[in-house]
């Protein structure tokens, strides 16, 4: 006896890609226009200028772009030969992986914490003491941090001189700058970060905390079994979002605050760039350099994504 095959019967689709594509277009036409100040934004601002990294591969004469000559590799010999972009790169790194190391485990913390809050009123006034240094520009920080850090008439470096009997000079002091920086950055930054995680804390499942309550879980239990690792997935994320930045110590902090007796702890990249490229008007040499790390800043992001998907957990793609 024979019977009928039972497999589905797929239907043709209606039109080819570019009639679908043209229905989507008309059906969510003002979700694209949304979407549309965003992607004329980065197409003129960064997709545009990427014709002009050519100059990286060029001796470039900023007066004569005509009389501009190709030597392929040769800005880019130079560049790893100089001790002194070296020493920056190393630089760069130290300062990065230091506001990682303590800024990025910070804003998960004050998110927890301030999540654990029972009274309203002081958990929105937390909130938004936290956010406000944030909406604060590195001109407007750095004037404030030199006016505290005076060797004269700095509070902060009153309240260093009453504990330990010296007169630190915090923004000259090779010793005592980098932790400035680290200290200032996750300062104006921690706030603005526990946004995200209170985002992911929103869409918990109440019903997970009664259910836990019922069976004797305590406040600390239902934080480590429910909580952390609800949000789990957003923290992995914002790790390999952070590691794309790790050759971005923070131009504009550094740039405010650093003078000459600190170049050898706190010269960047960026600095370093900005020095070469515009005060020297070296501009094939600083492309070179701007082009070095913009690579290394991809191979970090492709390979972090890489290894969260390969552990299990989700990426960005």
């Amino acid at each position: 006896m024979t019977t009928a095959s039972t497999k589905p019967v797929k239907k043709p689709r209606s039109g080819g890609y570019w009639a679908r594509l043209g229905k989507n277009l008309i059906r969510d036409k003002w979700l694209y226009l949304l979407l549309l100040p965003g992607l004329v934004f980065f197409f003129i601002f960064k997709y545009i200028p990427m014709y002009d990294l050519r100059i990286a591969f060029m001796d470039y004469n900023p007066f004569d772009p005509s009389k501009s000559q190709w030597v392929g590799f040769q800005q880019f010999t130079d560049l790893f030969t100089k001790p002194a972009f070296l020493k920056v790169f190393k630089n760069t790194i130290v300062i990065s992986l230091w506001k990682m190391v303590i800024g990025f485990p910070i804003p998960i913390i004050l998110a927890l914490l301030m999540n654990e809050m029972r009274s309203i009123k002081f958990k929105k006034v937390s909130q938004t003491l936290l956010y406000l240094p944030y909406f604060i520009s590195w001109v407007i920080m750095g004037g404030l941090i030199m006016n505290f850090l005076d060797p004269s008439t700095g509070i902060i470096t009153a309240i260093i001189k009453a504990f330990t009997g010296q007169d630190m000079q915090v923004l000259t002091s090779k010793s005592a700058f980098v932790p400035m920086l680290v200290i200032s950055d996750v300062y104006k930054g921690m706030g603005w970060g526990t946004i995200i995680y209170f985002a992911a804390l929103s869409g918990v499942d109440p019903q997970l905390y009664e259910a836990a309550s019922i069976d004797g879980a305590k406040r600390f239990k239902q934080l480590l079994h429910i909580t952390i690792p609800a949000i789990m997935p957003t923290v992995i994320i914002m790790l390999i979002l952070n590691c794309n930045n790790i050759l971005n110590a923070g131009f504009d902090q550094i740039f405010m605050l650093y003078s000459a007796p600190v170049y050898d702890v706190a010269d960047i990249i960026d600095t370093y760039v900005y020095r070469i490229g515009i005060k020297q008007t070296n501009y094939s040499f600083s492309t070179a350099a701007g082009m070095f790390k913009s690579v290394i800043a991809l191979i970090l992001i492709v390979s972090v994504n890489f290894a969260a998907k390969k552990s299990g957990n989700e990426g960005i793609w």
